[in-house]
Parts: structure tokens; C-alpha cells; sequence
């Protein structure tokens, strides 16, 4: 897997579980359970991902047909709270989703942070016995280190964009680098995994010793986190669930998680587009993480004029579009991205004021942004962009197009920037379709057929419908 350094894009939401779900429960399959504890979320770990949230956890025994159902809460770190620089903006909120659930035997109460981009779920060990929340795995009789000579430790980890080794104890070693200068290192194990009253013996996971984040808060270095791309170690692989969806509220942010058949075709028709899968290893071509065909952009109904080539990975796998619920904004290859901007200026002259000032460039690569005044409550229309997959399309419209940076005022103006960057500004070869244009989008997983589907929906409402009270 190739690591993408994402450089100065950072977001952090703290969060907070919802109350039990309902007891009216749509799926007949499925058992609910949902604690009240709360879990703050940890500093961003990994490359792209840039997301969370906090979640409730549910009890089911893990059969295909089964759904566990999550509903998400986000709360906003106020303004000021995280330094900046004064032209460069280092943004650091984020939206992440976290788990508790309990591993080992007896078990051991932990927190993971739901990451759609990472394969190896990993947790932070503690085998010195001087941090009562941290795992414990000398405590653990389940508890189990993989040897670097199974077969796990020499196949199944070859999407790994560090190989793994073998310490001086013979056991499988790995060490995971993240874009926010964080990184992890321990070895390869497998223990109990256990959401309420059922769980799953034998999940391979990192069990790190050393873990350096640039998050001094305790608890950012107590959680830990659940891979959930396509990589056979990842969390949803082992468990076996061959579909997850996720709904996400255009207004405050709330939203709904489910791992299993949603069955959200009986609500509303999904438009689908197929994963695309290389299968030969390329040096810049991600091939676990959830890859679609970028086939156009369009502004209002004008499809702007780009060459198929400039879409289509290359002979090194650079040029692939990623859906990642984990980055909050969607990033584009230079040449695309400047033919987006140059028509989004093109179709709001005279409507919007842009600021210029080439020093300032909100999160390192998103150099579009507006002066729009104080005392001007609303935005004026913009023209909607449209994102065209094969078989699907998503429609960025609305205060989507623009975002306000929190705390930024130049004289009597506030500032709003474009909602798309320049991923070569960041070093990254690959589109990246972040979770600000996922909101009020259903969007399913299917595993089973490699396809993605997508329907504009209400997500609070879409959370009613699951009787889960959003």
C-alpha cells in the first residue's frame, strides 16, 4: 500500500455515544446494545484519513445476514483551541468514528477509531502494568503473538507500506507510519474481540508498545485503530460482513454507521459504481483502499473539458479516485483542479469577492477562497459541482461548495474557501473524495459485488427511518 504524505490536513471533533437505541428494532436478525460512556477521540494517525466520530456498539453473533447499527454525534472543538499559523492553516478538525468494545480473556475494556483508509486494526500495550487503560495483553489467557514465520506474517501482510520483520524473540514485527508525524510499532497478535455479547476468538491486530503522536493528551495515545478497508487483515475482513454503510448529516454532522445489509433499497434506489482493482502491485496505486472511476466533473450543467487520460491511473498507479469517509475535503490532481477553479471563478464573477493573497492557502492546498462580509447571513447561490462516476454521481451544492474557516477575519470580512484543494500541493497522486462531500449522501459498501452505492437522502431522516432517534 502506498503511504500518501497529507501535510498540514488535519481535523479533531471530540465525541460523544448517543443514548440506547430504540427498542423497536427493524431488523429481526439483529440485537442491539449501546453504552453511555464517553469516549474522547484520538489525534488523526493515519496518511489521508481525517475523521471521527463516537459510536454505540451493538451485540449480534456475526453472521453475513446480520446488521450492526451505530449512531454518530460529533462535537466541534471550539475555535482558537489549536494553534495556527498565520497563512498557511494547519486545519485540525476532525470527524472520527469510535468503537468500545472489550478484548481479551477476562476482558478488557478499549477504544478504537473506525478508519476506512488503514488495513491492520492495532492497539496500544501496555505490558508494564503502569496505565490501567491501556491493553494488558499479560492479563489476557486468549492473548497470542504471531511468529514471523506463520504464514500471516509472510502473506497476509503484503499490503503493508512498511514489510514486516522479525524482532529478536522471533515474533512478527510491524511498524505503521502516519502523515501526521504519529507512528505505531509492536507485533503482530490475536485475541477475543468482543462487542456486547458475542464476539470473535482469534482476530489478528497489532498489539503496539510504542506509539509517538504529536497529541500530548493521555487519550489520544489510549485508543487504538480498526482498520476497515479491503485488505484481508482489516477488521471487516476477518469479521466477514460483506456490506457497511454510512449516512452522514449535512447539518450538525450526525449521522449512522451500519455493518451488514442496510436493505436501503426498500427506502430509496441506489445508483452504483463498480471498485476498480489492480491487481499487479504498482507503486503508487493503493490496491485495498475503495477505488472508483472518476469520469468528469461538471459546474451547474457545463462538463469541463478534460482528457479521459488525466483520470485514469497511470503505469504507476498514480491518478486513482479514492472514497474516503476518513478526509474531510476532496483533493484533485493539479491539472483537474485548475481547470475546476478556473470555471468555479468563471461562473461566480461578480457574485463572490475572492481574496487575494497567493500566501494564504487553507490546509496546504486549497489556494481558492473569498472575502465574504460579516454581517451577510447567507451565501448567494453558487453553481452546484458534480462529481460523475461510472453509474453515479455526486452533487456538491449548497454551503458544501464553500467552507467558513472558523476564526479567520480580515477587516470586516470573514473568509470561505473552495471545499476542493490540489492534491499536488500535498504530494499526493490520487483524487481523494472526502466525507464534507459525502454529507446527505447515503453511501453503501458492497464488499460482495466490488460496488459502491450512492442516493442524496436526508441523513437525519434516513436516521429516523431506522428508528434510530437522530
Amino acid at each position: 500500500m502506498q503511504e500518501v504524505s497529507w501535510r498540514g490536513v488535519q481535523r479533531f471533533f471530540y465525541s460523544e455515544i448517543l443514548q440506547s437505541l430504540s427498542p423497536e428494532n427493524p431488523h429481526p436478525h439483529s440485537k442491539f446494545l449501546c453504552s453511555n460512556q464517553l469516549v474522547s477521540a484520538p489525534e488523526k494517525y493515519r496518511r489521508r484519513k481525517l475523521s471521527v466520530v463516537s459510536l454505540c456498539t451493538s451485540s449480534a453473533s456475526f453472521a453475513v445476514f446480520e446488521t450492526l447499527i451505530f449512531p454518530l454525534k460529533t462535537q466541534l472543538i471550539p475555535s482558537g483551541s489549536v494553534p495556527r499559523s498565520p497563512n498557511k492553516l494547519s486545519f485540525r478538525h476532525n470527524v472520527s468514528l469510535t468503537v468500545s468494545l472489550t478484548v481479551g480473556t477476562p476482558p478488557q475494556n478499549v477504544s478504537m477509531v473506525l478508519d476506512t483508509g488503514s488495513e491492520l486494526s492495532w492497539l496500544p500495550c501496555n505490558k508494564t502494568g503502569n496505565h490501567p487503560t491501556i491493553f494488558d495483553p499479560t492479563r489476557s489467557s486468549s492473548y497470542s503473538p504471531i511468529p514471523c514465520s506463520s504464514s500471516i506474517c509472510t502473506n497476509r501482510t503484503r499490503d503493508f507500506s512498511i514489510p514486516t520483520s522479525c524482532d529478536s524473540d522471533n515474533l512478527c514485527h510491524a511498524v505503521l507510519s502516519y502523515a501526521d508525524a504519529s507512528s505505531s510499532e509492536g507485533n503482530l497478535a490475536s485475541d477475543v474481540f468482543q462487542t456486547g455479547s458475542s464476539g470473535i476468538s482469534g482476530l489478528v491486530f497489532g498489539c503496539m508498545d510504542s506509539v509517538s503522536n504529536s497529541n500530548s493528551d493521555q487519550d489520544s495515545v489510549s485508543a487504538g485503530l480498526m482498520g476497515m478497508n479491503r485488505g484481508s487483515l482489516s477488521f471487516i475482513s476477518q469479521m466477514g460482513f460483506q456490506k457497511f454503510s454510512y449516512c452522514i448529516s449535512g447539518t450538525d454532522l450526525s449521522g449512522l454507521l451500519l455493518l451488514g445489509d442496510a436493505n436501503f433499497t426498500r427506502l430509496l434506489p441506489l445508483n452504483y459504481t463498480p471498485l476498480i482493482q489492480i491487481s499487479t502491485p504498482l507503486p503508487y496505486f493503493d490496491r485495498v483502499a475503495y477505488t472508483v472511476q472518476l469520469q468528469g466533473i461538471k459546474v451547474s450543467d457545463k462538463l469541463l473539458p478534460l482528457p479521459k487520460s488525466v483520470l485514469v491511473p497511470d503505469h504507476t498507479g498514480a491518478g486513482q479516485t479514492m472514497i474516503d469517509s476518513g478526509t474531510q475535503f476532496t483533493f484533485l490532481l493539479g491539472p483537474v483542479y485548475t481547470a475546476l477553479k478556473s470555471e468555479f471563478l468563471n461562473q461566480t464573477s461578480g457574485v463572490l469577492r475572492v481574496l487575494e493573497d497567493e500566501n494564504f492557502v487553507f490546509q496546504g492546498a486549497m489556494d481558492l477562497c473569498y472575502l465574504v462580509p460579516l454581517n451577510q447571513p447567507v451565501l448567494p447561490r453558487l453553481p452546484p459541482v458534480t462529481l460523475v462516476f461510472e453509474g453515479a454521481e455526486m452533487i456538491v451544492s449548497g454551503d458544501r461548495v464553500l467552507y467558513r474557516v472558523a476564526g479567520q477575519v480580515m477587516g470586516n470580512d470573514s473568509v470561505f474557501c473552495f471545499t476542493f484543494g490540489n492534491s499536488d500541493l500535498l504530494g499526493v497522486e490520487a483524487y481523494v473524495i472526502g466525507h464534507h462531500h459525502q454529507q446527505n449522501v447515503w453511501m453503501e459498501f458492497d464488499l460482495e459485488r466490488s460496488r459502491i452505492g450512492l442516493a442524496q437522502v436526508r441523513c437525519d431522516l434516513a436516521g429516523q427511518r431506522f428508528e434510530m432517534g437522530l
